[in-house]
């Protein structure tokens, strides 16, 4: 194959499982990028599968998973969290032999010995997760430059298959993604705070406002929501799947409501005006820096 990077890329084939915004992003950045010949996607819905050959995104598609899996070197796993792992399971002898399987999911820990667990020694697996994405869902959404300049993390253990993580790493890079390897329970404990909960805020805003209220919205609450527009599905498993951190993280949300709240019912200016200056440096150095 390819003479860049590993001697892997480009693939002869990825199959992409779910062709959605993530999964019909992939598969242009692949298309258009030259990373793959040719770019196989796996569907639930005909119309979906015909609207992202139409568009580009794939070179094939079809339903069937266990065909659509048949010939790639490369499957990626771009459905909800929670579907994964049995979806593994069903394409798992239906893959060529030494194939590499990766995700976009936006947990791990779980998820990772799930897959690891029904990998064995049937097929190696890597996993993935960018930082990218949109409230908006379907392919039509899908952009090939969704990942430039996106952090990705990988998530391997003491069973990755070293030869199998430099391709994944290699794959994102050149999808023009910042790779950070990092342990999966970590990172869920990161994420938990860092992408998580923030939607569950953004939901928490949207519910505890009255209609008259959000009619009056300006573009500081709908910055502060736009998340919650995201595919409901999707963040109930996300939420449900990195449950216990998920209750670490809303449990310090809930301390600082309270000391907001303390704060505020007894007019301490100072410790107000502290508090808020205190936000305000650590997302003005960490988040936009």
């Amino acid at each position: 194959m390819g003479g860049r990077g590993s001697g892997v890329l480009p693939f002869r084939t990825v199959a992409i499982v779910g062709v959605g915004l993530i999964g019909g992003s992939l598969g242009l950045a692949l298309r258009q990028r030259g990373l793959a010949r040719r770019v196989v996607g796996v569907g639930r819905r005909q119309a979906a599968v015909d609207r992202a050959v139409e568009l580009g995104a794939i070179d094939a598609g079809t339903l069937d998973l266990r065909a659509g899996v048949a010939e790639a070197e490369l499957v990626v796993l771009a459905t909800p969290v929670r579907a994964m792992v049995e979806l593994a399971r069903a394409a798992a002898d239906a893959l060529p032999r030494g194939a590499l399987m990766t995700d976009v999911g936006s947990t791990k820990a779980g998820l990772v010995r799930g897959l690891e667990e029904v990998a064995g020694s049937r097929f190696r697996y890597v996993g993935s997760h960018p930082m990218a994405g949109s409230e908006r869902r379907g392919v039509d959404e899908a952009s090939p430059g969704l990942f430039d300049g996106a952090l990705c993390f990988v998530t391997p253990t003491l069973r990755t298959d070293q030869r199998a993580l430099a391709v994944v790493c290699e794959l994102w890079q050149a999808l023009g993604a910042r790779v950070r390897s990092l342990d999966p329970a970590e990172h869920d404990r990161l994420l938990a705070f860092a992408s998580h909960l923030p939607h569950l805020v953004a939901a928490a805003l949207v519910n505890a406002a009255p209609p008259d209220a959000l009619a009056c919205a300006g573009p500081g609450f709908r910055d502060s929501t736009r998340i919650a527009s995201g595919d409901p599905r999707l963040w109930a498993d996300v939420c449900l799947e990195n449950r216990d951190r998920l209750i670490e993280a809303l449990a310090q949300i809930e301390q600082q409501l309270r000391t907001l709240h303390a704060i505020i019912r007894d007019s301490r200016e100072v410790e107000l005006l502290g508090w808020l200056e205190s936000a305000k440096a650590a997302r003005d150095h960490y988040v936009c820096s």
